[in-house]
């Protein structure tokens, strides 16, 4: 059965993001932030505020920034964004409304993380939930400023501030960002509950195994390969206490039945209508690809898979049909439908008639994340051997045998083997713009997909090879906080 995960904290929002009109008035018969941190229940409500704001960054416009300025997606017919067509054709600005959303988005989650951990120290309540609620609040807050650090790299270091208007203040050096990560992520690993110990209604909720691997990823995106290793060692190595693994079938990680099953590490839950559901089955189906209606009310075909992501699977990978997807069903009529493109598939689901009901959840870590995280840092640690053998076990789940698995690749060899097995394990899940600025080959790969996608599909995309500059491993700092923080400066090249 499905469960309710990111809550919808409307009030709570609201009263961390605005101040009361009535300056003299001290009421006492509503909840303030005076009055607000008295009990156990204040403190759940001020960290459940905190998961909420995953959504706004996860339920789209991480893929927007990782995603559509990559090789694996652009803009469908159904998307006339001109903010969206200028990261397909990375010719972004400061003025981009998406990239000003993700700072924005990720600094309000801080403010949140911030709010939750300089209060509920002070309520008289369970001092191991207490514990685990503050911890919750520095692993929500150690991957909003990983977020922010890896998009912008110098940003603001705010730990005390609540109001995300209030957030001034100049730019620290990234390594300083990366020392208040690691710090909160050494509290949350140590605090944190593994899965098998929370309770079933708190499915969902940070756990010591996504904190740990987010701490891999954290190590392994600043090139500490042996500390990455060290990291995800400690759940790869034991991953039976963490109740982990790989689904046998990859699609079973957006199945109803499975989806919160042993891959699924932190992710967004989602339910039918009224409470939040998952749009992007609406920005991934199809709409002018078919001649006819699908039968589903809000089907846009705005994001759609390149040319080059559905050339690049072998016709034998099982992920293939997950992630591009033909034929659907008109749940009206029974009607087989065929599209004429590829189109996403892992976030559409069948017999619905209406993208309101879509429940399908977003998964910010999976597993096998962790499991190509582990390869990648053992390679370039030279333990060869043992990195063939991790990064197999998602090519033999991806083609049902071992025909897929490599074996006697040099490191450099296995580097690229491992970038392009990621590229064909994540389309559209927000990894893609980070994975090719971490190792250091988003100018090349971008040239390449250029002139790959003006050969097979669009003679245009050659202007994608004369639009990248490399000052573009970075984001803009957005034109609005330059505007309102005077002590900001830009990040070189995007004056």
């Amino acid at each position: 059965m499905k469960k309710i995960i990111i809550c919808s904290c409307v009030s709570i929002i609201a009263l961390f993001n605005t101040q009361c009109s009535f300056l003299d008035e001290k009421p006492i018969d509503r909840l303030v932030v005076n009055n607000f941190y008295t009990s156990q229940k204040d403190a759940q409500a001020a960290v459940d505020a905190t998961y909420q704001q995953l959504n706004s960054i996860y339920s789209r416009a991480m893929y927007m920034l990782c995603d559509l300025t990559c090789d694996g997606m652009k803009n469908g017919l159904g998307m006339p964004n001109a903010f969206l067509q200028n990261l397909e054709f990375l010719r972004h600005t400061p003025e981009n409304t998406f990239i000003r959303d993700m700072w924005k988005n990720n600094y309000m989650g801080v403010m949140k993380a911030n709010a939750a951990i300089n209060n509920i120290p002070s309520i008289t309540m369970n001092p191991d939930l207490q514990k685990r609620f503050i911890a919750e609040a520095k692993f929500l807050r150690a991957l909003y400023y990983f977020n922010l650090v890896r998009f912008f790299g110098d940003v603001p270091l705010i730990t005390q501030l609540e109001n995300i208007d209030d957030a001034m203040g100049p730019r620290v050096s990234k390594e300083q960002i990366y020392e208040q990560i690691i710090s909160d992520l050494t509290e949350a690993e140590n605090s944190l509950p593994f899965p098998s110990e929370y309770k079933i209604t708190d499915a969902g909720r940070a756990t010591k195994g996504a904190a740990k691997i987010l701490f891999g990823k954290v190590y392994l995106t600043k090139g500490d390969f042996a500390k990455s290793k060290e990291k995800l060692a400690e759940v790869v190595e034991q991953e039976g206490a963490y109740g982990y693994g790989l689904h046998t079938n990859y699609g079973d990680n957006w199945n109803l039945d499975t989806e919160v099953g042993k891959e699924a590490v932190l992710y967004i839950e989602y339910k039918p209508d009224p409470f939040p559901h998952n749009d992007e089955m609406s920005l991934t189906g199809p709409k002018y690809s078919i001649p006819e209606t699908v039968g589903v009310t809000g089907s846009n075909e705005a994001d759609i898979p390149t040319m080059e992501l559905n050339d690049a699977f072998k016709e034998n990978d099982k992920r293939k049909a997950v992630n591009l997807r033909t034929h659907y069903t008109n749940p009206t009529n029974g009607k087989e439908l065929i599209s004429s493109i590829p189109l996403f598939g892992k976030y559409w689901q069948e017999g619905i008639t209406a993208i309101k009901f879509c429940e399908i959840n977003m998964h910010i870590i999976r597993y096998s994340d962790a499991l190509l995280m582990y390869a990648e840092a053992l390679n370039e640690i030279g333990e060869s051997a043992k990195a063939h053998q991790i990064l197999n076990r998602v090519r033999e789940r991806a083609f049902g045998d071992s025909s897929g698995n490599y074996s006697g690749l040099s490191k450099d060899a296995f580097r690229e083997a491992i970038l392009n097995e990621r590229f064909l394990e994540f389309p559209i899940e927000g990894h893609r713009w980070f994975d090719l600025v971490r190792t250091g080959t988003f100018i090349k790969r971008m040239k390449e997909h250029s002139a790959y996608e003006a050969k097979v599909a669009e003679k245009n995309k050659t202007d994608i090879a004369s639009n990248i500059k490399d000052h573009m491993t970075l984001m803009p700092i957005p034109q609005r906080e330059l505007d309102l923080n005077p002590e900001l400066t830009q990040n070189p090249g995007w004056d």
